[in-house]
């Protein structure tokens, strides 16, 4: 018998509950000293080489975590309504989770903001993740609500440019600079929509274990915490070429 049916049979065994004996078929063309024989065989296959259990798990755990992971992107680029800075067709994008109460999120902010100002095919989409406070999130759903204006990304750079605890006072000071209108602003934070698009931002973290921010996602890495703007840089390169 090959190493391959072997290790076929050994991961069967294991799904089953690590019972060696149960992975022969009861047929009526095996005898039951046959299908003894070969169970036996099988145990002592295994006890000679448990490195191929191993591999079998290891494969297992590979492929259950690419799979988790695929369906995480996939919710991650269900996008649409989500804040954004840079080009919208661009065809390199990055996903940051971010909370404006976040003083790691500004310093992150300056690195993003300087790489869409040099780099034409980037856009930077904002997953309005608040977890600090309840300013964060009136200033997330008043993201999302910018967004639907058009004015997110000048009321974006006002945030994050901000000293000191949000309020609600410097939430509409920003969107009332980015010429927002406040009394449509205000109606559509508390939105169904925006609502959605926030809930939405929360599944995907879950799935991609991202708890804290900022977290941002570039390609199929995962970044938990503050990076560079070059480090940033020397990702989206690696991703460029990987997808040439």
């Amino acid at each position: 018998m090959t190493r391959i049916l072997k290790s076929m049979m050994i991961c069967l065994a294991l799904a089953l509950g690590g019972q060696a004996t149960t992975i022969l078929p009861a047929a009526a063309d095996i005898a039951d000293t046959d299908r003894d024989a070969l169970n036996r065989m099988f145990e002592d296959y295994i006890r000679a080489n448990p490195e191929v259990v191993r591999e079998a798990l290891m494969a297992l755990a590979k492929r259950e975590s690419d799979a988790a992971m695929e369906v995480a992107l996939r919710t991650l680029q269900d996008d649409e309504g989500d804040p954004f800075l840079g080009n919208p067709d661009a065809t390199t994008v990055i996903y940051e989770f971010s909370d404006y109460n976040c003083g790691y999120c500004k310093r992150v902010f300056t690195a993003l903001r300087q790489l869409v100002e040099e780099d034409d095919d980037l856009k930077v989409v904002i997953k309005e993740f608040p977890i600090l406070s309840q300013t964060s999130m009136q200033a997330a759903q008043a993201g999302v609500a910018a967004q639907a204006q058009g004015v997110f990304p000048a009321f974006h750079i006002a945030m994050m440019s901000s000293r000191g605890a949000v309020t609600m006072d410097s939430i509409m000071a920003a969107a009332e600079d980015a010429g927002a209108d406040l009394a449509q602003l205000q109606r559509d934070m508390n939105g169904a929509s925006v609502a959605m698009i926030i809930n939405r931002t929360r599944a995907a973290a879950e799935q991609l274990e991202i708890s804290g921010t900022p977290g941002l996602v570039i390609g199929t890495q995962v970044i938990p915490g503050a990076i560079s703007a070059e480090q940033m840089r020397e990702i989206i390169a690696t991703e460029r070429a990987g997808n040439s």
